[in-house]
């Protein structure tokens, strides 16, 4: 862990710090199951932890960090599927906020098999869609001819 990182961690609150950390934990162990991926980056974005594999166009990134509505959440992006299949696949297990985070108040809210399914979604996202985020619909005119 960078000490970038590690600073941010550990001026979250101990219930979040603790969350965030679980997450991580669960991220890597995730991660070293999937080889086709290669190494995981460890970086910050929008001033949270934040993972993606190093190849490009593997994976999506995830972030782990805090939430106005939460102690904490892992964060994916919200231009993607990632949210959404994993809420069609566990439906009502989790608090979700729209297509963009999973909610904690407690680190024990945090369930590594059912997650596991959307950290493995997310750093595989591109090698399963290789044309990459669906685009989302605005329902503009321009769209509707073209």
């Amino acid at each position: 862990m960078s000490d970038a990182v590690r600073d941010v961690i550990y001026r979250y609150p101990p219930e979040a710090r603790d969350g965030v950390l679980a997450l991580r934990r669960l991220i890597f162990d995730v991660a070293r199951g999937l080889p086709e991926i290669g190494p995981l980056d460890e970086t910050l974005k929008w001033g949270q932890p934040a993972y993606l594999p190093r190849t490009p166009r593997t994976g999506s990134t995830l972030r782990a960090g805090l939430h106005k509505d939460a102690q904490f959440a892992l964060f994916a992006h919200c231009q993607t599927t990632i949210i959404s299949s994993y809420a069609r696949a566990f439906p009502g297990w989790d608090r979700l906020d729209g297509n963009r985070a999973v909610l904690f108040d407690a680190p024990g809210q945090i369930e590594p098999e059912r997650l596991s399914y959307l950290v493995r979604h997310a750093l595989t996202y591109h090698l399963r869609n290789p044309n990459g985020p669906k685009r989302i619909s605005t329902g503009t005119a321009l769209e509707r001819q073209g």
